[in-house]
């Protein structure tokens, strides 16, 4: 997904070590054993300049954004292609302050448990990554600090976690989300036929599609489901109107729903397709986004 996403797929010299300098911050890599999966995850967290002082003063912790990557690419990716200078940028002119972004590998499982139940990737994230990070890392351990976004795949991952957990997450954000309005049968043919978006399926949905864990994990049902609580998160997503995967109806689809439901939120439709360039052009609004919500909601208290 930005799988196609014309990201450079050149990460692993640029993060041959643990930890790698980028200004005043810094990146640290590392993994964590998970039981749920049984592998090891591989992820990278950005960390402010000042962070090691704020861990040994006892400083109040620090939000955090969770960063899901597009399919085809991994914990590195916004880490090692130019978007580290957006965010630093951000924070130079004084439009972000300090926060730790997290990024975990999600390979290929759209973030949520595979219908045939072997990669409980949801099951993961929330019960033994996140806890895992907060008790790693000074970052706010409260819903008010917690914010999640993500790129075409991650997109869709963000969204369905948010919507599906709006108790954990106080704001969303998705650029280029993997939102299909297709129904299971028409994805089906799409993944016999070849075309652009069945290709990009892969069988976490079930091979055919199982329609039943298609609904569980459907971002439109789930933002019905849990519409009184979404009008306490603050949630923006935009796409580009030539994307190659049809993406811009799911997007679309969705500021409709959501209108109708009276959930506020946050939607562009930009020129652009479902590459890196669009990416990058809408990255700094996207994590100004997440910085003005826990600015609002009291997270923000270090700057």
């Amino acid at each position: 997904m930005v799988s196609a996403c014309r990201f450079p797929i050149l990460f692993s010299l640029f993060f041959s070590l643990a930890q790698v300098a980028f200004g005043q911050g810094r990146i640290d890599c590392n993994a964590i054993k998970s039981r749920i999966l049984a592998e090891t995850v591989h992820f990278c967290v950005s960390l402010p300049a000042g962070y090691d002082a704020a861990v040994k003063a006892h400083s109040a912790p620090y939000p955090v954004l969770y960063f899901l990557h597009g399919l085809g690419e991994n914990e590195q990716t916004l880490f090692s292609s130019g978007s580290w200078n957006t965010i630093e940028d951000l924070q130079q002119q004084k439009r972000i302050g300090d926060l730790l972004i997290v990024a975990p590998d999600g390979r290929q499982s759209f973030y949520i448990n595979s219908a045939d139940g072997k990669v409980r990737y949801s099951d993961f994230f929330v019960r033994e990554f996140m806890p895992y990070i907060e008790g790693k890392y000074l970052v706010s351990r409260d819903r008010k600090g917690r914010g999640i976004t993500g790129l075409s795949m991650g997109g869709y991952g963000a969204l369905r976690l948010a919507f599906a957990s709006p108790q954990l997450f106080s704001s969303v954000s998705a650029q280029s989300a993997a939102l299909m309005t297709e129904s299971p049968q028409q994805l089906n043919l799409a993944v016999r036929t070849g075309t652009p978006l069945g290709r990009l399926m892969g069988t976490v949905f079930g091979d055919p599609i199982d329609a039943a864990h298609w609904r569980q994990n459907d971002p439109f049902l789930l933002a019905k489901k849990n519409q009184a609580a979404l009008r306490n998160q603050a949630i923006y997503f935009n796409c580009g109107d030539r994307d190659e995967y049809g993406f811009e109806k799911g997007a679309a689809a969705l500021d409709r729903q959501l209108r109708a439901q009276g959930v506020r939120h946050e939607y562009h439709l930009y020129p652009g397709n479902h590459g890196f360039a669009y990416f990058m052009n809408h990255l700094g609004e996207t994590i100004e986004f997440h910085w003005k919500a826990f600015q609002a909601s009291g997270a923000a208290s270090k700057n």
